[in-house]
């Protein structure tokens, strides 16, 4: 991969900022995200100096593109990674990482190494999360990891070992994602037994099976935190039988459609029918980051090569990217902001990733043609099947090796794990 293989269709003017104000807007927003965790709208002046700060941020697509480079790779896997998750433990940087070869593997990203592999599943390993309720309550460094052995895993990284495991489902698991609500307590799984359930990791217990799909439940997603929730202890909104009123569950399906959940009714409120072919991914929109609609929006990728942006209120689609020619594995909303000056306002980026080799930037905005796409190496790489976007800590000489302080990691179908930024 490099920037000439990368196709420019879009540039935006950057902000003049000189570079201790670029470092000050580093620090307020790490400072906000991972110390703090103050949401929009919590305190209305400080709200309004953390909006000036994050839109000089988020305005740093074109900046990012023009310069990503390699910074480095992750070899260790023996086939296929189809999972990976980013997290901060003390001073410490993780990688976690899923694969074919049926382990759990934890990377130590600022020394570039693996420190810990796994190896309880007994079939392939297809999604893997760190457990922000055993961090947060306990202070342990925990994965969840989910198989198609059809259990759920926690693994302890710091004394090796299994905590405990998740029985229920009656074919392998797919998707998993933590509640954002109540400190991550609850669990959500999509499986192949065609069932989404819902656990609380708390007391290992499964409190509920979602089963109206027709076909592989293959991705999950839970509405992100609402920003009346009290965010310091972490308690949710305390209102209904666990906490999670006014949060949904999201899964995509192989029965082409994506359902949506209420957590504590269990109604299936909303079904979105318009892929042709299976759902790979899901993902809300973000509220934090100022997503148009919120987390009443719902991006999507499928087996048909479209990407697509469904609204949870009317229950509609309402946006369609075309541009990939094979299958999109993955969806994310980036941190970028850009202006577009088609609809006369900001807008908010989405992005894909697909067998064709590429990620693609899109304007939610605007069905138009893709704002940017980065394209992996063809001889190499052989499709991405994963990626997240990182804000990695300061190096001793301090910088983080990115331009704009965001960095992009991927998986291709090479078993490689990829930091570029």
């Amino acid at each position: 991969m490099g920037n000439s293989s990368s196709k420019k269709v879009f540039s935006t003017q950057q902000p003049m900022i000189n570079r201790s104000e670029k470092e000050e807007i580093k620090e307020i927003i790490k400072y906000w995200i991972r110390i703090s965790d103050i949401k929009l709208g919590w305190i209305n002046e400080f709200d309004k100096i953390i909006v000036n700060y994050v839109m000089f941020f988020f305005f740093m697509l074109d900046t990012f593109c023009s310069s990503y480079k390699l910074l480095s790779t992750f070899t260790g896997h023996t086939e296929i990674v189809w999972s990976i998750d980013y997290s901060i433990f003390d001073i410490n940087q993780f990688i976690c990482s899923g694969s074919n070869d049926k382990t759990v593997c934890v990377w130590d990203v600022e020394n570039n190494k693996l420190i810990q592999s796994f190896n309880g599943h007994s079939s392939i390993v297809y999604c893997v999360k760190f457990s922000p309720y055993h961090y947060r309550s306990h202070r342990q460094n925990v994965i969840c990891s989910s198989s198609y052995d059809k259990t759920i895993r926690f693994w302890d990284i710091k004394d090796n070992r299994q905590l405990k495991i998740f029985t229920g489902h009656t074919n392998g698991v797919c998707g998993i994602e933590f509640s954002s609500f109540n400190g991550g307590r609850y669990l959500c799984s999509g499986s192949s037994d065609k069932t989404v359930r819902l656990w609380d990791v708390k007391t290992s217990k499964s409190l509920h099976v979602f089963n109206k799909h027709a076909n592989f439940v293959r991705c999950v997603d839970i509405s992100p935190l609402q920003s009346n929730s009290n965010n310091n202890n972490y308690k949710g909104n305390n209102i209904g039988v666990i906490g999670g009123n006014g949060y949904t569950v999201c899964s995509g399906s192989w029965d082409t459609t994506i359902c949506i959940w209420d957590i504590e009714t269990t109604k299936q409120l909303v079904v979105f029918n318009g892929h042709q072919y299976a759902v790979n991914s899901v993902k809300y929109g973000s509220n934090e980051l100022g997503n148009i609609g919120g987390s009443n929006t719902i991006s999507s990728g499928s087996w048909d090569c479209s990407v697509r942006l469904w609204d949870i209120r009317s229950g509609k689609q309402i946006q369609m990217f075309n541009g990939h020619t094979d299958i999109v594995w993955a969806v994310e909303y980036s941190p970028f902001t850009i202006k577009n000056i088609d609809v006369g306002s900001s807008g908010n980026v989405t992005c894909s990733g697909s067998v064709d080799n590429t990620i693609r930037f899109w304007d939610i905005r605007s069905n138009k043609h893709e704002l940017y796409v980065i394209r992996a190496d063809d001889e190499e790489e052989n499709g991405i099947i994963c990626f997240k976007f990182l804000q990695l800590k300061k190096d001793s000489k301090g910088s983080n090796d990115s331009s704009c302080g965001i960095n992009l990691c991927y998986v291709s179908n090479k078993s490689l794990i990829h930091i570029w930024g």
